[in-house]
């Protein structure tokens, strides 16, 4: 009897609250749901980049090496690739909603850890519990705005999500930058507090309570032991494979144990009844041609946010403060151009603007390469990869989503998420691996300036072959969705 309070928080705590009757009975009240998940993203790519800033600053905090500082990025992004496709999966079983609202909540509290982390080792470690709730939060944004959105209007609601990622990913190096010099590394971390209680309360208040859910299976916790460590030990490959050695014994160890393991885990999921990642739904041409088309886009674009600054400041004498002013550039195109090209996707699909967005970016890049344009052309340039990105990003996102169906959108979703931390680390050793192999980290202008050309080429072959890619796909309508599975 004692215990039967206890069991009633605890059977509280997992049940989805109510939004209030004066939301609820607003003829577009979808569009509150896509506010609060614009929260969530915004908050995220600010975090991401803020962290990016401030590794100098760490290292010389913790008189700590470069290595041993890259932890505090990298612990993030394995933890978060490794997860956000189970996390996906339990959200389709338990909630949406209830995921997504404790994603703020444990986002918030590792944010205030890291914050007041004693060492270098503690803060990598809270890293760690903030990306499973980045997981959380990321792995049912896209599928909160599938489900609640009607199919006229699913390609601007994600195209307006991917601005607010857009807008956190170009806020972040110049916030950060303040945040540095008005009180240190430790507030780059407490400026998620505000933005996290208040994304919280909005989730609670705006998003609508799970429909079409899941049956509450066993979940498959082999398979999740499997995955785990076979993306750990790719992305550790990829990120650690230009400084120590491509051709060096452990990197090929850790590629032969990522190969091995995913061997494993696709014969597992094959044979399991409830499997944490359903293999079917890459039978499915939008949904393949989507995730590996996507795939190559982060590449690119995460592959131009790494160069650019290189070539500025090694080549041209910038500044890193204008070299970072510059770079903006593209991820403030990406946001203007999201939204419009979401909405033209509804009208006309994804394959134009996916193919056309990539084209553009391989383009831009080319002339780039091979121009290396004074500062008026080159933002120009840069602001049309950034264009490019947008046509392509939003159709292509909302072209996947609508491929699952409803009762996998959180499976779905964290597949897509797990697609961007894969390529960000691919485009960031991908670029540094050309970069400095072509002669960029001679000490020369001329040096940085060849292998800023050379770079920008293979971007631009990559973006070229996404673009093939994507004009694999079908043209079918965008999503099935409809206002029948909101409550």
């Amino acid at each position: 009897m004692t215990s039967r309070p206890w069991t009633l928080v605890w059977d509280r705590l997992l049940v989805e609250p109510r939004r209030p009757a004066v939301v609820r009975e607003q003829p577009n009240a979808y569009w509150f749901a896509v506010a609060a998940v614009c929260i969530g993203a915004f908050m995220g790519q600010l975090d991401a980049s803020i962290v990016t800033v401030a590794l100098p600053t760490l290292q010389h905090t913790f008189d700590a090496s470069v290595g041993a500082v890259t932890w505090v990025g990298l612990s993030y992004l394995l933890v978060l690739v490794a997860t956000v496709t189970a996390v996906g999966r339990f959200a389709d079983m338990w909630g949406r909603k209830l995921l997504y609202v404790y994603g703020f909540v444990l986002f918030t509290l590792a944010s205030v850890l890291c914050g007041l982390a004693p060492g270098l080792a503690a803060l990598c470690g809270f890293r760690a519990l903030q990306a499973v709730g980045a997981a959380m939060l990321q792995a049912n944004s896209l599928a909160i705005i599938v489900l609640v959105m009607p199919a006229r209007s699913l390609g601007k609601a994600i195209g307006l999500q991917g601005a607010a990622q857009a807008l956190g990913l170009a806020l972040g190096p110049s916030v950060g930058g303040l945040l540095l010099a008005a009180g240190g590394w430790r507030l780059i971390f407490f400026v998620n507090v505000p933005f996290g209680l208040f994304g919280a309360v909005a989730a609670i208040l705006l998003v609508p309570r799970s429909q079409n859910l899941m049956a509450r299976v066993r979940f498959d916790w082999a398979g999740l032991g499997i995955f785990f460590p076979a993306v750990v030990a790719l992305l550790c490959a990829i990120s650690f494979g230009a400084e120590v050695g491509w051709s060096s014994a452990a990197i090929v160890g850790l590629f032969v144990v990522a190969a091995v393991l995913g061997g494993l885990f696709v014969a597992h999921e094959r044979r399991d009844r409830d499997p944490m990642m359903n293999l079917g739904l890459f039978r499915n041409a939008r949904f393949s041609t989507g995730i590996a088309s996507g795939l190559g886009s982060y590449l690119v674009m995460f592959g131009v946010l790494l160069l650019v600054p290189f070539y500025l400041e090694r080549a041209q004498g910038l500044g890193t403060a204008r070299s970072g002013l510059e770079l903006m550039a593209m991820p403030l195109a990406f946001g203007l151009v999201a939204p419009f090209a979401g909405r033209l996707a509804d009208r006309l699909g994804a394959r134009p603007l996916t193919v056309t967005g990539m084209a553009v970016v391989a383009v831009s890049l080319a002339v780039l390469g091979a121009s290396r344009p004074p500062t008026a052309w080159f933002l120009v340039l840069l602001a049309a990869v950034g264009v490019g990105m947008g046509l392509f990003t939003s159709p292509n996102n909302a072209s996947i989503m609508g491929a699952a169906p409803e009762q996998e959108a959180g499976m779905a979703s964290g597949v897509l998420n797990m697609t961007r931390g894969i390529g960000t680390a691919l485009g960031l050793a991908v670029t540094g691996t050309i970069f400095v192999g072509a002669g960029g980290d001679a000490g020369r202008a001329g040096g940085a300036a060849h292998a800023f050309t050379v770079t920008a080429y293979v971007l631009a072959a990559v973006a070229a072959a996404a673009g093939v890619v994507s004009a694999l796909r079908s043209n079918g309508a965008l999503a099935d969705a409809t206002l029948s599975s909101v409550e």
